[in-house]
């Protein structure tokens, strides 16, 4: 196995979820024994070496804080993630996401689940080396310091049930299984290798969506999603003879939530503006990779934040797991 393809990271691409608390970014692992560290959920700017396969499953379980015990709230949401990575030249690398969604409420409420939209990403990988350039096919050690950046984008497609009917008969935006339309997606990253254990990354990413009309004639165009996040990764432990590293991550991440429109109006209780910290480890075996965070918000400024329950803002905490191989 070359040295490139021991020192590739994770590549992290952000994918649509949904759900009225109802956006997630997909992560892909890393297989890194060497090299600089990746981030637990954030965008890295590493891209897969030029005919590699990556398999990748991702579990990120919410538990909404709830207030009123006389009224049935948002209780758990589940988004699971399976996808698969390709490396079609050494600085282009595209995904598949799949995603299965699960939304319960307290007992006595409306529950949904089911296969959500899928998404497709491409990624394209630079590196600063006297000058901005494409990633090369073989990377040192040394080049693996350099600044590396990459342009991130992509979309859903409408394969899930956007009109998905819960038991009651009633259609619930924030808990069907697509967005009806496709939806856009946008960002940047850098990452630097500050020392030989100690790795910084930065993702800047935005999501936009279209308005779309359900089955029981209303229509709704979700809030835009603008990202900013950083992290920082050390190496506590390598095991050269049995190829296993342990990284500890800190990660923060803004999440600008842009207020939802429901026939032409800007709805209630909705957007908002949150900083999260995710504390995490990630651990490298081979060629595999295991990434386990727990999310919980910091600080929020979210609008009508009293009637927000169940929303991005309103957890308790997320537990965020994933898991990928590199062939």
């Amino acid at each position: 196995m070359n040295l490139r393809k021991l020192c590739v990271l994770g590549v992290l691409c952000g994918a649509s979820l949904s759900a009225f608390a109802h956006h997630g970014v997909a992560g892909v692992g890393a297989a890194a024994l060497e090299g600089p560290g990746a981030p637990i959920e954030s965008a890295s700017s590493a891209v897969l070496p030029q005919g590699t396969i990556l398999v990748y499953a991702k579990l990120d379980h919410a538990k909404f804080k709830t207030y009123y015990s006389a009224a049935v709230e948002g209780d758990t949401s589940q988004f699971w993630m399976l996808g698969i990575g390709h490396g079609f030249t050494p600085w282009f690398s595209a995904y598949v996401f799949a995603p299965y969604n699960i939304k319960k409420d307290e007992s006595g409420g409306l529950d949904s689940r089911g296969w959500a939209d899928m998404s497709v990403m491409g990624q394209i990988g630079f590196k600063y080396d006297g000058g901005l350039k494409l990633v090369p096919a073989n990377e040192s050690l040394d080049d693996q310091e350099d600044w590396h950046f990459t342009i991130f984008g992509g979309g859903t497609l409408p394969t899930g049930d956007a009109n998905h009917r819960l038991s009651d008969g009633s259609i619930d935006p924030g808990k069907s299984l697509g967005f009806g339309k496709p939806s856009y997606s946008l960002g940047v990253t850098a990452t630097k290798q500050l020392s030989r254990d100690l790795t910084f990354n930065l993702e800047a990413s935005m999501i936009r969506f279209q308005e779309y009309k359900y089955d029981d004639g209303n229509r709704v165009k979700f809030g835009a999603e603008d990202r900013l996040n950083g992290s920082l990764s050390w190496r506590l432990h390598t095991n050269p003879d049995s190829r296993f590293r342990v990284d500890g991550v800190l990660e923060a991440q803004y999440l600008a939530l842009g207020r939802d429109v429901e026939n032409g109006v800007g709805a209630e209780a909705t957007g908002g503006k949150i900083i999260y910290l995710v504390p995490g480890v990630r651990l490298y075996k081979d060629s595999m990779s295991f990434a386990i965070g727990l999310k919980k918000p910091a600080w929020t400024r979210l609008n009508e934040s009293d009637l927000q329950q169940g929303a991005e803002g309103k957890e308790k905490y997320r537990l965020i797991v994933s898991g990928s191989m590199l062939f």
